[in-house]
């Protein structure tokens, strides 16, 4: 059937920035990942009230909140009776997440580069004592600060392989006054005792006796420095000489409770600060079957006890995001502690206005969101009460202290990622199946129609989920693939844009303004709360750039609308000739990075474009996707063109265009996509496929949107569990950073420690909910904030202005430092 307009609902496609609503961007094991697919299932399930009349979303959120509450306590009681810290979780225990890669109990290891190694050893005298496997542990170490192995003065290795007089004596030296303490001591002995004396129990009984004796100088060098006393790695009995056959398991952990008694003992008698290093210990149990004379450790294992000391050393000096273990906590700026005052006042006043009993106005809490139409700028909506806005401020504070406890605090535990192929796939595929499975009935069958957009929204930003969490950056065939998802979210805003301005001609401030507070609102107050710079949530900045482009674009003189453009066909040259301007503009800003970073890099624009002092990054994420935006403005003209021209058949059950040519092009499509994916799937290094990317990735794009649409039957369904979470991906994606993953997204939270699967399912319910919630406060924030009459907005604008100036002041001294 042919179409002589556009519907209503395709006019308003672009109202947050992409078709259907706002724009996204864009270990783990196998169980793991299963569980977030479930609970992603069940977060779906309620949104649709499909469990029944009482299990809702609303339901589920208060669920969350008891969960949340009892974890607290829980990590909070762990934290205070059991004594531990993510120091001692780095020196006493971990496991292997695969071949070399130590993930340690609670906290992240942060993987040291020589200059790093360097920065913060520079002027730190780091002495190693001990016998053979002290001295490998010291070549370990020194590895890390120089790969080649040159000597250097202010690190040593003391050949001491008993802990007798000789080694008191070399303590003893470092006591004195005026001697020349090393800032960090790593020593360890018991192999030679057990050998020299055959494992005698006297000999056991004499160690014990010297160690406490050593025990008063390491306390002593404790007060000035960082000792460590490393516990004995297991042996392969096999395979041991017959002259170190005496050395045996069971004799090391002898020692080790007789090493562990007497330094617990003196750290309970004088507080000593004498650490005990024995997850190396843990990691040989796994790798002292690769030993190949059943003593010494295969060097992957001793550079996991080498990384494990660099950590607990410098950790807390150079502070590396990705490196929790040992990290004291910085207090609040200025501006987190504004936002608490802020969020506290709003609890305040909505008090006092529930005391007054003002209850003149009740708006029900949607229990779902069914549909974005209550997100759009246009729709009706029930006006709120007084005490609307700050019960929504109440409930944005207890989300942001959420978040802050997740991602600032030191309560929950944080993981490294690990990937592996079935960690990204398995989840992917169930995922899918799942998504087939929830499917219904379209309300229309037009190319690209809101419930389809939803769904690609939504099945897209799943698969970005499941990429981040289970570090698939890794692997670049699947890097490559999300970089189309990322680019198609950006088509979809040059899509959704044009199509709005070309149909419905609104470019008012009031439009602007709401497009922009739905967009930003929850990434501004994630600055202020996590001390982040807006850049730092690249995807954001990045749709507001292109939607301000798009609308200065198409806003210009002149206004070409699809009214005026049926008048005279004229009018089409003109707008492909602002089209052609626009490309011109990303070819001039594409040609040069230093007159690029020149023009971002002026006062006070540069504050929203900046990372770590540099609009680096800003010009990286720019460039890879450059051509996205247009590419969807370009579609969206020709295909509201076709459309007019009555050119398309989008009736129900009818294929796209005539027989003929709807088997070509998805006979061209198909090849296209495949095509893409085996070229993907060839390349070499990441750099080589981001320069092709920003030409090809249409190609791929374009494709899917084919297969997709041109079948009448694939119009005429749709999935509804894709759609669901569609509707809240921004919110998804952002949230995504703090509250799912940690660490500003370099690791994993880890609510519940012990248990991958468990843990998952748990903070992914929480990290849905929380989503939601955010979409709903949104929304119920946008009607108060930016209202309809001119001279209130811009009264409010002006307001806005004066706040983000002092902000901006505040900001400037209270930034996090790089790699922070």
């Amino acid at each position: 059937m042919k179409q002589e307009a556009v519907s209503q609902h395709q006019a308003q496609d672009g109202a947050d920035g992409a078709p259907g609503g706002e724009p996204l961007c864009c270990n783990s094991t196998d169980a793991c990942c299963h569980g977030g697919a479930k609970m992603a299932v069940l977060a779906y399930s309620l949104g649709k009230r499909e469990i029944n009349q009482h299990f809702t979303i609303r339901n589920a959120k208060l669920i969350s909140i008891v969960v949340v509450v009892v974890l607290l306590v829980f990590h909070t009681a762990s934290r205070y009776y059991g004594g531990g810290n993510s120091c001692e979780w780095l020196l006493s225990r971990g496991r292997y997440l695969g071949e070399n890669v130590w993930q340690p109990y609670g906290c992240m290891m942060h993987k040291y580069k020589s200059i790093e190694a360097k920065t913060c050893l520079s002027e730190k005298r780091v002495a190693f004592v001990g016998d053979s496997r002290i001295r490998q542990l010291f070549y370990s170490f020194i590895k890390i600060i120089d790969p080649e192995r040159r000597e250097d003065g202010n690190k040593d290795f003391l050949w001491h392989p008993e802990a007798n007089n000789s080694m008191k004596e070399r303590l003893t030296s470092w006591t004195h006054e005026g001697s020349t303490k090393p800032d960090v001591v790593i020593l360890g002995a018991a192999t030679w005792s057990i050998k020299l004396r055959g494992g005698s129990s006297e000999t056991l009984l004499q160690y014990k006796t010297n160690l406490t004796a050593i025990a008063v100088h390491l306390e002593k060098l404790a007060d000035h420095g960082e000792v460590y006393w490393v516990l004995q790695d297991p042996v392969n009995e096999e395979v041991l000489s017959e002259n170190r056959k005496m050395i045996t398991n069971q004799q090391l952990e002898l020692y080790n409770e007789a090493a562990v008694g007497v330094l617990n003992g003196s750290k309970r008698n004088s507080r000593s600060r004498v650490k005990l290093l024995a997850a190396s210990r843990q990691a040989a149990l796994e790798t002292i079957t690769q030993s190949d004379d059943g003593l010494h450790l295969p060097e992957s294992t001793r550079n996991v006890g080498a990384m494990i000391l660099m950590n607990s050393v410098c950790n807390k000096l150079l502070r590396p995001i990705d490196g929790s273990c040992c990290q004291t906590l910085p207090p609040p700026n200025h501006l987190q502690k504004l936002s608490a005052c802020f969020f506290l006042g709003s609890a305040l006043v909505l008090l006092v206005l529930h005391v007054l009993g003002n209850n003149r106005h009740r708006r029900p809490v949607p229990s779902d969101v069914e549909s974005l139409e209550e997100k759009k700028p246009t729709t009706a909506a029930a006006p709120l009460g007084p005490k609307a806005p700050f019960q929504a401020l109440c409930r944005m504070g207890l989300i942001m202290s959420y978040f802050y406890l997740c991602d600032r605090a030191d309560v929950f535990m944080k993981e490294q990622k690990f990937y592996t192929h079935s960690t990204f796939f398995i989840p992917f595929i169930y995922i899918f199946v799942l998504g087939v499975f929830y499917n219904e009935n379209s309300k229309e069958t037009k190319l690209l129609n809101r419930e389809q957009t939803d769904e690609w929204k939504g099945w897209m930003q799943l698969v970005i989920l499941i990429y981040h969490i289970s570090g698939a950056s890794a692997f670049i065939p699947v890097y490559m693939h999300v970089r189309v998802l990322v680019a198609a979210y950006l088509f979809q805003t040059g899509y959704g844009h044009f199509s709005f301005f070309w149909l419905k001609g609104d470019f008012g401030l009031y439009r602007v303004c709401q497009v922009l507070f739905r967009l930003n609102f929850l990434v501004l107050v994630l600055c202020m709360v996590m001390n982040r710079p807006y850049q730092f949530y690249y995807f954001v900045p990045l749709v507001t750039f292109w939607f301000v482009v798009i609308y200065v674009t198409l806003a210009l003189w002149p206004q070409i609308l699809q009214k005026k453009a049926n008048s005279s066909g004229l009018w089409h040259f003109g707008v492909l000739a602002k089209l052609l301007g626009l490309l011109l503009f990303i070819c001039i800003f594409a040609f040069s990075q230093a007159f690029f970073e020149r023009i971002f890099s002026v006062w006070p624009i540069s504050k929203l474009f900046e990372l770590d002092g540099s609009v680096h990054e800003w010009w990286f994420r720019w460039k890879l996707d450059r051509f996205a935006v247009i590419h969807g403005m370009v579609f969206a003209f020709i295909y509201l063109v076709l459309q007019k021209c009555q050119v398309l058949s989008e009736g129900k059950g009818e294929a796209l265009f005539s027989a003929k040519i709807s088997n070509l092009l998805l006979f061209l499509s198909v090849v296209s996509f495949i095509t893409y994916s085996v070229w993907a799937s060839s390349c070499k290094t990441k750099t080589e496929c981001n320069e092709m990317h920003p030409y090809i990735s249409v190609v791929q794009i374009l494709a899917f949107i084919l297969i997709r649409n041109i079948p009448g039957y694939a119009r005429s369904i749709y999935s509804s569990f894709f759609a669901w979470f569609g509707k809240i991906s921004l919110e998804l994606f952002i949230c995504q950073y703090h509250i799912w993953l940690a660490a500003d997204t370099k690791g994993i939270l880890v609510l519940i420690p012990g248990s991958p699967s468990l843990n998952i399912m748990v903070s992914t319910f929480i990290f849905v909910c929380v989503a939601h919630e955010i979409s709903l406060i949104t929304n119920d924030l946008a009607q108060v904030v930016i209202p309809k009459d001119s001279v209130s907005l811009l009264k409010r604008l002006g307001a806005v202005g004066l706040f983000s100036l002092v902000v901006l002041l505040l900001a400037s001294g209270s930034q996090p430092t790089p790699g922070a």
